[in-house]
Formats: structure tokens, sequence, C-alpha cells
């Protein structure tokens, strides 16, 4: 007699050859993930602005649960795979029961697997990249039936800064974000400009905050942040880190009451240094609401350069020596709800 847990994968076969055929998406066979006995399962998503490939794990003894939903976008000449195993966000996905959904750039639309964040026409809602990775997370939400109040987007470096312009553009979709070596929302508008903002910081953080609550429109709210940068990247340098709070306190602001009143600003209430046992010392800020709630996080590690912190050198741009940024940012998106 087949046993249960190959009853769930031949279900799960089933589902994703059923929805294909319904045009949700496009999937092939589920294969095994090395991190976890859930299924790990390949497919696309397309829309008017083009296709993408995704990966998406889907945990061990699944039977209709209404899971959340963590969306991973990984950094430029990454693969969903690799950014699979540095994170190790499958494991926690099977420990703790969520999807994982790993979005996968078209190297036609970027040579360097990068997402297109610094580009005009894949920072708005509904258009270009935004509107496929949103597109993307909306049918799985319906087709795993994911609880569509809990999903969250984070990101390591373009995967980062995409994971911003999501924030900003679809705040409705995500209830928090986290986001890894990343930049603020818009910090460049071409390439010439993408390179000045990762050596020097972009644009003033309070007017890129006002842009990214004027692109979410109607659908604004106050959008949870974590943040992780390493203080000797020389990649995207940890000023941007600083700016992705400065700019997500500003637009956080304006959405907590449509007035810019600071009923949130970038002052941490506190400031909590710590040590990994043989690895880095780095800093935790927390920064409130206006009910004295935790609000943003941000992260800043000694010595660790444009790295995954706490990842696993079974994946690229890992750096284990971190604190653990997979784990740190699930325990941050596990308490919020949209």
């Amino acid at each position: 007699m087949a046993s249960a847990r190959s009853c769930v994968r031949a279900a799960l076969a089933v589902l994703v050859a059923c929805l294909a055929a319904f045009g949700f998406l496009a999937a092939d066979r589920p294969a095994i993930d090395a991190q976890g006995t859930g299924a790990f399962l390949t497919g696309s998503y397309s829309n008017a602005a083009g296709t993408r490939a995704y990966s998406l794990y889907v945990p061990s003894g699944t039977r209709g649960q209404r899971l959340p939903l963590v969306v991973m976008l990984y950094g430029c000449t990454q693969t969903a795979a690799d950014f699979a195993a540095g994170t190790k966000m499958n494991a926690l996905a099977e420990r703790d029961g969520f999807l994982v959904l790993y979005p996968e750039q078209d190297p036609a639309a970027n040579a360097g697997r990068c997402w297109n964040w610094f580009e005009p026409a894949h920072q708005a809602r509904d258009a270009g990249e935004p509107s496929i990775i949103a597109g993307m997370t909306r049918s799985v939400i319906a087709a795993y039936r994911a609880d569509a109040a809990r999903v969250c987007v984070a990101g390591l470096s373009a995967g980062a800064a995409m994971t911003v312009v999501l924030g900003a553009t679809y705040p409705d979709l995500y209830a928090a974000i986290g986001v890894s070596a990343g930049l603020e929302y818009r910090a460049a508008s071409n390439t010439a400009e993408a390179l000045v903002a990762q050596e020097t910081g972009g644009p003033d953080p309070n007017q890129q905050g006002r842009l990214a609550y004027a692109a979410a429109g109607g659908a604004a709210r106050v959008v949870p942040t974590i943040v992780f940068h390493g203080k000797n990247d020389a990649t995207v340098a940890v000023v941007n880190g600083h700016q992705v709070i400065a700019q997500w306190a500003q637009t956080d602001d304006l959405a907590d009451d449509g007035r810019d009143n600071a009923s949130v600003d970038d002052q941490p209430e506190q400031s909590l240094p710590g040590q990994v046992p043989g690895g880095y010392a780095y800093t935790r800020f927390v920064y409130a609401d206006r009910r004295g709630d935790p609000l943003l996080e941000k992260w800043i590690v000694e010595t660790m350069t444009h790295k995954w912190s706490g990842g696993s050198t079974a994946g690229s741009y890992t750096d284990p020596a971190g604190p653990d940024a997979s784990e740190e940012m699930w325990r941050f998106f596990r308490a919020r709800r949209r």
C-alpha cells in the first residue's frame, strides 16, 4: 500500500495538472527538495507584461490548510534552486508550515538575471515585472488556497530592491517585506544611476518615501519592513540600508493617517547589540508605530560584505557567520497580517 507521503505527492501532482489545464499556471512534475520532505514544484506564470518561471516549495503534510506564503526574490546571477539552498528558507517552511515561492528572472529580460528594479517600466503598479510577480503571487494564493492575509516578500540585492518596489506598488497584497542588501524605492531610473546609488546611496529618502506612498494610490497602507545589511558591503553600500528604513518610515508615516506628521519616523526606539557565537557582531534597531508597537527593523552586521546573513554555503552570496536573516525575517513575517 502506498505511504501517506506518496499519496500527498501524487495529489499535489494531480492538483498542479488540473490548475494548468484551467490556465492558472503551467507546472512541471514535482521534485523533492534536499532540505525538506515537501514538494519543490516548478512552473510558469504569464500576463500581458511577459512570462516568468518559478519554483514553489510546498511543505509535507499539507492537507488543505490555509498556509502563509513567503515570496523570495534572488539577486543577480542566482537561480531559485541556488537561493533556496543558500537561504535555507525551505527548511524553515518545512518546520513551521508555509509556502515559499521563488520567481525566476528571464535571461532575455536581463542578461545577468537581475530584476530590473532600476527601470521606470518596472517601478509601477500593473506594469512590468512587478505586475508579473504580483500576478504570480495571486495565482499561487488561489491555486494552493494560501492565507491571503499572510503573504510576505523578501529579497537579496537586486531582488531586495524589487521587493521594495513590490511593497510600494502592492501594499494590498504583501503584509510585510524583507530587504537584504537592497535600495530604497526608485533609487535609480537607469543603469548608470543604479551603479551610483549602489556606491553612494540614492536620492533623499523622504522624497522617495513620498513617491512610494503615491505609487500605492488607493491601496496605500502601512508596510512593516525588516532590513539586513553588511557594514562592509562594497557592492551595495550600507548607506542604502539606512535609506531603505528612512524611506519606509516616511511612506508609513503618510500611510498611517494620510499626513506627514512623524507618526512613524526613522529614530529607533531600541538599539540592541548582539554577537553570533564564533561569528560577527551586529546591531538590531527597532522602530515603532504611533502606538509604540514594533513596525520596522534594521540589522547592521559588522564585517559582513554583500551576502545573505547567516545563510548556507550550499548557495551563493551567503555568510554563515552573520545572524540568521531567514529565521529573523520569518519571525518578523509570522507576526504580521494584512
